[in-house]
């Protein structure tokens, strides 16, 4: 009988609590301060992120896991009766996440004494768009589904997920020197809020709003475009006080679940205090 694990990174942003039910197992990035390095979500909490990126002049860098993170987990699950285990990663275009685990992958089974087969998908998006394809794959596994059944039901989905969100600030982007001093300030003093996108792996700008309202009611319209052909809708967001809110625009046009997942470190050193979006998987 096949017993067929789930691992993902914490890019994926999913609550804890969910990942802990559905059995799926996060390998964390690091996050770098200058010289101090902290393991994202062990030695690193969502909201003590936030209070130290107030006052920086610098963004922290990310660093993917070592491939021996992985392989410890990969050991953990084998020992532990796993059959088959299915990665899900950040995608391959924005981190080298995915080459620690096909690193790991192929250490494993040269140990006669680890039996595991291991399938690593590139989940091609970010934050919940990872994590709402780990939970569809956890719900897979969970029902008895193959290992090639599971690891077919990645692939299909990173085919599937569309992820767009609107930034409330400039500043990460200025820190990172992807737009120059000026034209943030213009921005910020126009109130300017970019609307991103990612597709094909890679983030990339769709459009802008002027003022937080009007972004999160373009974020609901364009929502609507895809009405009758959205499954396991997920909203992301990085500390945002008006999550609530923006949840109940969208609850008229899906009748479902709407998972609610916290911008964590490795997404959020990008995209800023502020940010708010939605994950989903469309349907044909």
């Amino acid at each position: 009988m096949s017993n067929v694990r789930i691992v993902t990174d914490s890019a994926c942003d999913l609550p804890a609590e969910v990942a802990d039910e559905m059995g799926i197992e996060i390998v964390p990035l690091s996050i770098r301060f200058g010289d101090e390095e902290l393991i994202d979500r062990e030695q690193l909490s969502v909201a003590e992120f936030w209070n130290r990126c107030v006052n920086m002049s610098t963004l922290p860098e990310t660093a993917a896991p070592a491939p021996g993170q992985f392989e410890t987990v990969f050991r953990r699950l084998a020992a532990d009766g796993a059959t088959g285990i299915v990665v899900v990663s950040l995608s391959g275009a924005l981190s080298a996440t995915i080459q620690s685990a096909e690193l790991a992958a192929k250490s494993v089974p040269a140990d006669d004494a680890v039996d595991v087969d291991i399938r690593i998908v590139d989940s091609r998006t970010v934050t919940m768009g990872i994590g709402t394809i780990a939970i569809a794959c956890a719900k897979a596994a969970a029902s008895g589904a193959s290992l090639d059944d599971v690891a077919a039901l990645a692939e299909d989905l990173a085919g599937r997920t569309r992820v767009f969100a609107a930034l409330d600030t400039l500043d990460n982007l200025k820190k990172g020197g992807r737009i120059g001093g000026a034209k943030a300030f213009l921005a910020t003093a126009l109130s300017i809020k970019p609307i991103i996108d990612v597709t094909g792996g890679v983030v990339s700008e769709a459009g802008k709003q002027r003022t937080r309202t009007k972004a999160l009611a373009h974020l609901v319209e364009r929502f609507k475009g895809y009405e009758g052909r959205v499954e396991n809708l997920a909203v992301l967001h990085a500390d945002c006080s008006d999550v609530d809110v923006f949840v109940e625009m969208l609850r008229p046009h899906y009748d479902g679940e709407i998972l609610i997942g916290e911008i964590g470190p490795v997404i959020g050193t990008h995209g800023g205090r502020g940010t708010i979006g939605v994950a989903f998987h469309e349907t044909a």
